[in-house]
């Protein structure tokens, strides 16, 4: 807290000047902005362990090697880029921001990105281009498109003779057999394949509208990071976003991750999944008519229900006019005999509640003589007791004027004492009170004296 300690100048841990005890708060924060403030953005190698995958994403493992080892914590958002699976005693080169835990006070590592030690120049270009294109928003979610529910026709971009082809296509006809496939043949693996690829996306896109897709699958089976490196492209991740159609990328298996699947709308672990993805509405399709159609059978049934309880409500006030007559007759004799009676007893009430009342004012009429007598003695008592304590007031008096005339100042002034003041009227007690040449006035017991001081002796 600013209030714990004095900053002399904006330098150095060293620079500060504390005037009373720092909180443990203030030391741990003090601590950890000294560590990120000294401490670059740097690479750190060691052994992963003590691996835990948090239910929010987030990675919290130790980094170690023969000597030493430190926490370290990678957050989910940067968790989720990682193209591979770190797993315990996989060796990484880690780049890091040093930090502290202020709670409990730990040092730890904040983990920006991971690669595996070995994989070298290939990882890192692999990097700076995914931090280049989130840079440029290729990433972001807000320009991510929706899938269609039910698409017409699917185009996908991938190698006939791939694995990944044929997983497609059963998938797709295990799943929604009336759909039509496009297939744009491009290489996804060895030189100039990140380039062939994007040219068949972008010949797919020209084409989606005469061919009538509306949906395009990437696809390419799992294999190490050069195997996939041509689906780390930046022409092909720029082809992706600028598709006229959403794209679903199926590439490697579940823990493999490149540059397409971050830049496509949506992301599938394999190409089986793509496809799964793709037809998902056809898929659900059936059981969701059974659903609607369980949902309008109840609506029906409720609804004869409901028409079947009217009918039976309007029946039963349906009556011959005789009988509603006869009905409004006895409801008529009904209430007049309950209100003859709730007026009878209205009248009982009130009957009973003036005889209390005469009987209340009969009990409590006054006795005027005899409190006319109370009156007469409690008015002598009353004179008698004014007389003496005007008797004994009078007497007070008399002995408060005796002695206020004992102590007042003129008594004095008549026995030959005097009162002296000074031209502003403050009376004189010392002869330090004036000087020499100074108006006085004297009073006496009859009449007062001006004066003017000659000299004055302490």
């Amino acid at each position: 807290m600013q209030n714990d300690a004095s900053i002399t100048s904006g330098g150095d841990f060293e620079e500060r000047e504390f005037q009373r005890p720092l909180s443990v708060s203030a030391l741990n924060r003090l601590a950890r902005e000294t560590l990120e403030r000294r401490f670059p953005l740097l690479w750190v190698s060691g052994e992963i362990s003590n691996l835990t995958r948090a239910p929010s994403g987030h990675l919290y493992f130790t980094l170690k090697d023969e000597n030493a080892q430190v926490r370290c914590t990678m957050w989910r958002n940067r968790a989720q880029l990682l193209p591979f699976r770190p797993e315990n005693g996989m060796r990484v080169e880690a780049r890091v921001l040093v930090s502290l835990y202020e709670v409990r006070g730990d040092f730890q590592l904040s983990v920006e990105g991971l690669r595996q030690a070995g994989q070298g120049n290939l990882f890192e270009a692999f990097l700076r281009l995914k931090e280049k294109l989130a840079t440029e928003g290729l990433f972001d979610v807000a320009v991510k498109r929706e899938v269609p529910r039910y698409p017409r026709r699917i185009g996908v971009v991938t190698s006939p003779a791939a694995a990944a082809w044929r997983d497609v296509l059963a998938a797709l006809y295990r799943r929604a057999p009336q759909l039509e496939i496009v297939l744009y043949p491009a290489p996804v693996q060895g030189d100039g394949a990140g380039a062939r690829l994007a040219d068949a996306l972008i010949a797919a896109s020209r084409r989606a509208a005469c061919d009538g897709i509306d949906l395009i699958l990437l696809v390419r089976g799992g294999g190490s990071i050069e195997d996939l490196c041509a689906f780390n492209d930046e022409g092909l991740a720029r082809a992706i976003r600028a598709c006229a159609v959403p794209v679903i990328s199926g590439v490697g298996h579940e823990t493999d991750f490149t540059i397409a699947d971050f830049v496509a709308d949506v992301r599938a672990a394999t190409p089986t999944g793509a496809a799964e993805l793709a037809s998902a509405g056809f898929h659900a399709a059936e059981a969701r008519l059974a659903e609607l159609e369980r949902i309008l059978a109840g609506a029906m049934q409720r609804q004869l229900h409901s028409h079947a309880q009217r009918l039976d409500r309007a029946a039963l006030r349906l009556l011959h006019p005789r009988e509603r007559l006869q009905q409004a007759r006895e409801r008529h004799e009904r209430l007049a005999a309950r209100l003859s009676a709730a007026m009878h007893r209205r009248l009982e009430r009130l009957r009973a509640r003036q005889e209390i009342l005469r009987l209340r004012l009969t009990a409590r009429r006054p006795d005027l003589r005899r409190d006319m007598e109370r009156c007469a003695r409690v008015a002598s008592r009353l004179a008698q007791a004014r007389e003496m304590h005007l008797r004994l007031r009078t007497d007070r008096l008399a002995t408060l004027a005796a002695h206020l005339q004992h102590l007042a100042p003129q008594a004095v002034l008549t026995r030959g004492y005097s009162i002296t003041r000074d031209a502003e009227g403050r009376i004189l007690r010392s002869a330090d009170d004036t000087v020499a040449g100074a108006q006085v006035s004297v009073e006496l017991a009859s009449g007062r004296l001006h004066a003017i001081v000659n000299s004055t002796e302490a």
